[in-house]
């Protein structure tokens, strides 16, 4: 198979740091941990017992590359109709429980992948975890303790007072040793807080503490713009070090987006094959085209395009020719016209008017000559040494 020069590599030569060692764990067809790659997950927003509407949005986000969806399961009727929901679903379905236990013994027998429980919350949690344990060791199925801020138990909160680094520790700790009592390590746990200064420093304590695999979450973290600072400089953080094995961008926006930003942040980060990556100046009084402009209507023409390729849209002499050269494909604009560039070498000039058409026209034929290659798009295994 003939290799094809990419103007940047899928993964980094030396990733950022080594993976943290967890043991790795199964939710559904998909390993968790132990040096598996990196899950991006995400929870639907429908009421559960709408058994059309809930299919239809995980169909939605397994469209936008999410790998395991978390459905809420606050009340009978959505307990009931998780059976279906988990038989139909494309990707691993996760119930989140929080209140009663009894919905923790209906999501196992409904088949789904694994269980949330918020150790903050749900009544007589602690005198049953025994039962709980031993139902889902016989149903392979594993338990995520989901400990969050906003919901710490009560005795934490009078020994802390306020849910701290330790505190949210302390209380994921306390629970996994209820199961570990049973024999119970089918685990993963998160630790979340709307703040990410306090949501690091406790995935750090979490990270050096045990060994089980880590679900990386922001929680609350806000409208679209903010959630998506507030998580990508936690994650980014957390990531950098080697820690997290799925991860959730909690947004208060439709849950496809929280895939997109999930997403981009491992591929910003070498820990996904990067898709279409567009390099665009910012402008500046140097540009002599409207970047933002042509910037926006290449990616609107290449929106969808799946191929691990970089399109440099550059708006003056100063840096343009350069990043248009390192990139797959390129334009360096200026004086009403610009140079295009593919695979370093300049092959044509075009006026202005032609630029978004042209760089669209390489771009499909560059994507075309990839996939004959049989370059994959989508989510490769990732080295993780």
């Amino acid at each position: 198979m003939t290799a094809v020069s990419l103007g940047m590599p899928s993964v980094p030569v030396e990733p950022l740091a080594p993976r943290r060692q967890s043991r790795q764990i199964m939710v559904g067809n998909v390993p968790v941990g132990g040096g598996a790659p990196i899950s991006v997950q995400s929870m639907t927003t429908t009421v559960t017992s709408d058994v059309n509407a809930t299919l239809q949005q995980i169909a939605e986000l397994t469209a936008s590359g999410c790998q395991i969806v978390r459905v809420a399961c606050p009340s009978q009727d959505d307990a009931d109709a998780l059976p279906i929901i988990a038989r139909k679903s494309q990707i691993p379905v996760i119930a989140d429980i929080h209140f009663q236990p009894k919905y923790v013994y209906a999501a196992i027998d409904a088949g789904c992948a694994a269980v949330r429980v918020n150790p903050g919350n749900i009544r007589q949690f602690d005198d049953q975890v025994k039962e709980i344990a031993k139902r889902a060791s016989d149903a392979g199925v594993p338990i995520r303790i989901g400990v969050n801020a906003g919901s710490l138990d009560k005795r934490l909160l009078e020994k802390y007072g306020r849910a701290t680094p330790d505190a949210l520790v302390e209380s994921a700790l306390w629970e996994c040793s209820l199961f570990e009592e049973h024999g119970f390590r089918d685990i993963k746990i998160s630790v979340k807080h709307n703040d990410p200064v306090v949501m690091v420093a406790a995935y750090r304590k979490l990270a050096a503490a045990c060994d089980y695999p880590l679900h990386l979450g922001v929680t609350e973290a806000g409208p679209a713009f903010q959630g998506t600072i507030k998580s990508a400089v936690a994650f980014g953080a957390l990531l950098a070090e080697g820690i997290g094995d799925t991860i959730r961008v909690s947004l208060s926006a439709p849950p496809a987006e929280e895939i997109k930003v999930g997403t981009q942040i491992l591929e910003s980060l070498g820990l996904r094959q990067r898709g279409l990556e567009i390099v665009s100046c910012p402008s500046c009084g140097r540009a002599q085209v409207d970047v933002y402009k042509l910037a926006e209507e290449v990616t609107a023409g290449l929106e969808g395009m799946e191929v691990p390729l970089r399109v440099a849209v550059m708006g003056c002499v100063v840096n343009g020719p350069g990043e248009a050269r390192e990139a797959d494909l390129g334009v360096a604009s200026g004086n009403g016209k610009g140079q295009i560039f593919v695979k370093g070498e300049v092959i044509k000039t075009v006026p202005e008017s032609k630029i978004v058409e042209t760089l669209i026209e390489e771009a499909m034929k560059l994507a075309e000559q990839m996939q004959d290659a049989g370059v994959e798009s989508g989510v490769p295994s990732v080295d993780v040494r």
